[in-house]
């Protein structure tokens, strides 16, 4: 099983949905940065469930443990090892699915790749496995911060039909903070948390879109053929649970224009450095950052698991009836935004790196 993403920073992440523990080992971090457990620990509070009626209510602290790697307040170049241990795992909960097929579950799929399958939860496929990918950004968001000076934030741009208007240029962490569907446009805000209420009462779930931005990304970053930085901007985002669509600058609605209206006129900047007039590119050029603000779009489905009846199999290829139970997100969105923000973190600062050791000699 794949679980591992990064060249020169490269993560491993481990551990089920209802086992002992989650985590991450980091590799490739420079020595010699200050980070604190705080720092980790605050992405991994914006990720934990509980949060609001807006999530799950399971309760979990998810508070991280350093295990390796850091000392006295600074990384020393080594393996850093994070955990987080599992505090209100209730696995009993799923016994009356170990032989059922959840619908739109990984379910079927994993049992027909490995034969074996944890059927406490997701297993591997649960969004509790994201809790080593948001626990390692924590450390990339500070190297790029420290040496880039790249500043990396997402927010939730819909819910079902429900679409925000967000300047993405002005947008901060406090707006997007203060809405516990973390859309900082306020009358979407609560257009959205009714929605999502709405669905919750009648057994159902919703899906929408989280958009993100990257400010102060230098131009150079990605490689021209198959590690275009917006391909590995996809394969981490397209990694996420529930993620089912990718998008980077105008995306799909730059096919309804003409090159004419979509090409980016280039005009002198500051410095003598070109920029761009607009930026339909999101940031990307010939799979090349071009030093503009970075947008990337990821589509999540709705949440596969709902209390209303669904027909499914089960192991005996019966047709059955399923009521799912347990504690569930009826919207992924708010918890997906430091989700999708870990994986851009994780692949700028992994290619931050990789351009430093190709921009050795003097220009």
């Amino acid at each position: 099983m794949a679980s591992q993403f990064g060249t020169l920073f490269r993560i491993a992440t481990f551990g089920e949905s209802h086992g002992g523990a989650v985590g991450v080992v980091v590799d490739g971090c420079p020595p010699r940065l200050a980070i604190s457990r705080d720092e980790i620990q605050f992405d991994l509070d914006r990720r934990r469930p509980g949060q609001s009626r807006l999530t799950t209510p399971r309760q979990e602290d998810d508070q991280v443990e350093i295990l390796s790697g850091v000392f006295e307040g600074r990384t020393l170049g080594t393996s850093i090892g994070l955990v987080v241990r599992n505090k209100d795992a209730r696995p009993s909960s799923y016994e009356d699915f170990k032989d059922v097929f959840r619908p739109s579950h990984a379910d079927y799929t994993t049992e027909a790749k490995y034969g074996i399958r944890n059927w406490q939860g997701g297993g591997r496929a649960s969004a509790r496995e994201t809790i080593g990918r948001v626990a390692a950004a924590a450390i990339a968001r500070k190297i790029l911060k420290e040496a880039a000076g790249i500043e990396v934030l997402g927010w939730v741009q819909s819910v079902h039909d429900i679409e925000a208007d967000v300047d993405r240029d002005r947008v901060t962490l406090e707006q997007v903070e203060a809405q516990d569907t973390r859309c900082p446009d306020a009358a979407a805000a609560t257009a959205m948390e009714e929605a999502i209420d709405a669905a919750r009462e009648r057994g159902d779930s919703l899906g929408g879109t989280v958009e993100c931005v990257a400010r102060g990304v230098p131009a150079g970053l990605g490689e021209p053929v198959f590690e275009k930085l917006e391909a590995d901007f996809a394969q981490g985002l397209m990694s996420l649970p529930a993620a089912k669509g990718f998008e980077v600058g105008s995306g799909f609605a730059g096919t309804r224009m003409t090159g004419l209206e979509h090409n980016d006129p280039f005009v002198p900047g500051e410095g003598g450095r070109p920029r761009t007039t607009s930026n339909y590119s999101g940031g990307i050029q010939g799979g090349i950052s071009n030093g503009e603000r970075i947008d990337l779009r990821v589509a999540f489905k709705p949440t596969a698991t709902i209390r209303s009846a669904q027909n499914t199999v089960n192991r005996a290829g019966e047709a059955v009836v399923l009521e799912a139970r347990g504690r569930h997100d009826p919207c992924v969105l708010p918890r997906a935004v430091p989700m999708v923000e870990a994986m851009v973190c994780l692949t700028l600062c992994d290619h931050w790196l990789r351009q430093r050791a190709v921009d050795v000699l003097p220009r």
